[in-house]
């Protein structure tokens, strides 16, 4: 993951430092671009200990077409809580009540996603996140009011017609991306916003662009998912995972992830792990089905999400 790793470095290098939504600030570096090939191993990073279940757990979700937390805080994955949490407080009139990040605020958030997984009634009304990425990819609204299954079109065309220029994914709404500002929905505008897969011969690339990356605490994420999607991807459709490429409009480090930043940079990478996933449907794969086979790592860092 020496790519991940020289961007850490040219941010800090080159970065410049600027106000944002979160308050928290930033360094920020507009314009960057790395790719993965997964023929030399799977993209995970190594200076750090990262949750390869729980990527995979999400992107399963994803791929169900689901927006709702409970599926995911039933299997132990809570990194979509603090967003509908926040408008829980928030509708709630609560907000004075629990500092964000306060040890008041944790403890009530973790009551928020206990009762979101055993509560169907209260996930239902609190645990949705509005018209995220897996509305988008399988339930695209479109303007006669039916729906567009967007990955279900990208299977399509790979099978029929592999040498198209439109094999794309979009999760950039543009025609809900401001009602959904303008209201604070639960979560933000699709960050990992439009992918587009590129068949040769019998190799499968994707090329993913992204909005803004939170390079210390989402973009592990990110690269590992779509590498992952990826795999998923070509297995579907009898091709082999060729290269990920990764372009990012603005790639940002925050001022309170620095220190841990830093600390990754000084360690040594070790070899990237193999793959292995179940030859099943892709309707069909569980967690279960997803192996990384050597997957050697440093220490977990953590790293505070902004919201």
């Amino acid at each position: 993951m020496q790519q991940y790793l020289s961007l850490l470095r040219e941010i800090l290098d080159r970065g410049e430092q600027r106000a944002e939504r979160t308050g928290v600030g930033t360094i920020s570096l507009f314009g960057t671009q790395r790719k993965y090939d997964l023929r030399e191993g799977f993209p995970i990073v190594t200076t750090k200990k990262v949750n390869y279940r729980s990527i995979v757990i999400e992107l399963l979700w994803f791929l169900t077409g689901s927006t709702n937390i409970q599926p995911l805080v039933k299997q132990s994955v809570n990194i979509w809580n603090e967003w509908p949490f926040q408008v829980y407080l928030e509708k709630n009139n609560l907000l004075e009540n629990y500092p964000r990040y306060s040890e008041s605020w944790k403890k009530a958030m973790a009551a928020f996603a206990d009762r979101v997984k055993t509560d169907d009634g209260f996930a239902e009304e609190w645990g949705d996140l509005g018209p995220v990425y897996g509305s988008q990819w399988r339930r695209w609204k479109k303007a006669d009011g039916t729906e567009l299954d967007q990955i279900a079109e990208a299977l399509d065309l790979l099978r029929r017609d592999p040498s198209s220029r439109r094999i794309i994914v979009s999760a950039w709404n543009a025609g809900e991306i401001q009602e959904l500002i303008k209201n604070h929905h639960h979560a933000p505008p699709a960050c990992h916003s439009f992918y587009q897969f590129w068949v040769l011969e019998n190799r499968l690339d994707l090329h993913l662009y992204q909005r803004t990356a939170d390079m210390a605490l989402g973009v592990p994420f990110n690269i590992s998912s779509y590498a992952t999607l990826l795999t998923i991807i070509a297995q579907e459709v009898g091709l082999q995972p060729g290269v990920f490429t990764h372009s990012t409009g603005d790639a940002h480090i925050y001022l309170n992830h620095i220190e841990g930043v830093k600390q990754q940079l000084q360690r040594t990478p070790f070899p990237l792990p193999k793959l292995q996933v179940a030859k099943k449907p892709m309707p069909e794969l569980t967690a279960d089905d997803f192996v990384l086979e050597h997957y050697q790592h440093h220490p977990f860092i953590k790293f505070q999400i902004a919201v």
